[in-house]
């Protein structure tokens, strides 16, 4: 008999706790922090980063921190709990169902990665390692920011093959960014050790390259670099401007036995000068004047002034500038797309 009441009472709580169970409701669409663990600087660093996605791939993408799912009568796994948070909100567009909860209950020390029905199981997988290997070894130290805003960086990169930050970016940017990643992971002083190194060898090694004894094309025999103050008397005008505005330096080189000579040019770093559209020189400065400043809900309008220092060409564009990004402008008052989740994604614990 004790055996049976206790079994009924058991059915009853959990009939109690499944009717009762609720979900919150959102504030925004990109970072909710129910559990305030993270600052404001924290929240508008990933929140930055998913209004980029949104603005650039439109997939939605909210992170959510909870203290735990017994707040809202939910006494089980996180998988169920995560699915019903999606659907109820309704995450990512209704026909692509392509939208992403990374979900933290802090005193349950679980957490989900879930993605919308269109992405299959395809995103198990990746989403599984980036919980194992990015984001919960900094949870267990405490580290929340850091392994949500690294998750979420992990996320993006997956989803679209682009860091954030890096949709538009160029080649030395990306490279530059993939460089701050690795100091991230390694640490500061590793980092900068291991950059004075790798910039000390560039270094040798440029200054190698550019000493090294050059041969004749034509006869093999030995070239002579001709002194820096008298190889003007073989540069061009363009190439003697270039020295002066200090964005080339040029080398002669030549061979007393046939008289061939070879100009080689090595760019300056961070010359600020560009190469003119008129003599082909890296001899264009440009200033730039803001017409009209750029607002959360207008463009705004620049004048860019190009000026040949070696041709004298000349000439003004005008370009718009975008509008300003705001967090309350992006998130308030708005709602997600409709889209929902069939159980897809990883979870995990720390």
């Amino acid at each position: 008999m004790h055996k049976l009441i206790s079994g009924i009472v058991g059915i009853l709580l959990s009939a109690t706790f499944a009717s009762a169970q609720s979900f919150p409701d959102y504030d925004e669409l990109y970072v909710n922090d129910f559990a305030f663990i993270l600052s404001e600087e924290e929240e508008a660093t990933i929140r930055n980063k998913l209004v980029e996605l949104r603005k650039e791939r439109d997939i939605e993408f909210t992170v959510v921190i909870i203290d735990s799912m017994f707040s809202y009568g939910h006494n089980g796994d996180i998988e169920p709990f995560a699915t019903g948070l999606f659907n109820e909100w309704g995450v990512g567009d209704a026909g692509r169902n392509d939208g992403v909860i990374m979900l933290i209950a802090v005193n349950d020390r679980l957490m989900r990665i879930e993605v919308g029905s269109g992405y299959g199981t395809d995103k198990n997988i990746p989403m599984k390692n980036i919980i194992d290997t990015t984001i919960t070894p900094q949870f267990k130290n405490g580290k929340y920011f850091v392994g949500i805003s690294r998750g979420v960086d992990s996320v993006i990169r997956e989803l679209t093959g682009v860091w954030p930050g890096e949709f538009d970016a160029t080649s030395t940017e990306r490279a530059l960014n993939a460089t701050k990643r690795t100091a991230d992971r390694v640490g500061d002083w590793i980092y900068a050790i291991w950059t004075a190194l790798a910039g000390g060898a560039y270094f040798l090694f440029r200054r190698w390259q550019r000493n090294r004894p050059r041969r004749c094309p034509n006869d093999r025999s030995k070239m002579e670099r001709i002194q820096e103050d008298l190889d003007d008397d073989y540069l061009e005008a363009g190439q003697i401007t270039e020295e002066r505005v200090k964005s080339v330096d040029y080398d002669v080189w030549h061979c007393m036995r046939c008289d061939h000579r070879t100009i080689e040019g090595y760019k300056r770093w961070f010359s600020g000068y560009g190469a003119c559209r008129s003599c082909g020189y890296k001899t264009l400065d440009s200033d730039t004047t803001i017409l009209e400043s750029a607002t959360t809900t207008s463009t705004g309008l620049k004048r860019v002034d190009y000026a040949c220092k070696h041709c004298h060409d000349s000439w003004s564009v005008k370009r718009v500038i975008p509008k300003q990004s705001s967090s309350s402008s992006s998130s308030g008052g708005s709602s997600f797309g409709g889209g929902s989740s069939s159980g897809g994604g990883a979870s995990g614990s720390w």
